[in-house]
């Protein structure tokens, strides 16, 4: 098929893009905190949300089951998250940030904030209709 480009289809931009953010982000966080991408969307997600079972994370950070429970692993053995069986529902295990892991993301969000202030910079007057256009995007077109 000669006129496709695949470097000018917007959904492969729009992938190639989100993991070039994702990986310069996580540079920062990997330097200065030694976590991954996964433990620092778990961690991310837990902040935000509070105590969450690792179904609702997975479906949240867009992550499969085993990258999750790796990465939920890792961090507990941190000390960062802890793991209680779920109240509501015995089959699954709810995860909530220790007071260490709250220590972490209080050092971690400002560089996170800090991040996403410098990418707004370079895009400048773009980036307003970037950030709707996304939003619409994640509305499901709405």
């Amino acid at each position: 098929m000669k006129d496709f480009e695949l470097n000018e289809f917007l959904p492969y931009q729009l992938a190639a893009a989100a993991e070039r953010i994702s990986r310069d982000f996580s540079e920062t966080y990997r330097r200065e905190f030694g976590i991954s991408i996964p433990e620092w969307r778990v961690l991310a997600h837990l902040n935000q949300s509070g105590e969450v079972s690792v179904r609702d994370i997975e479906a949240r950070v867009g992550m499969e089951k085993s990258k999750v429970s790796r990465a939920v692993s890792r961090l507990e053995a941190a000390g960062f998250v802890a793991k209680r069986v779920n109240t509501d529902d015995r089959r699954l295990l709810s995860l909530s940030l220790t007071p260490v892991g709250l220590e972490l993301m209080a050092r971690l969000v400002p560089k996170a904030l800090e991040f996403q202030a410098q990418l707004l910079g370079r895009l400048g007057p773009d980036a307003a209709p970037l950030v709707a256009a996304l939003e619409r995007i994640l509305r499901g077109g709405r």
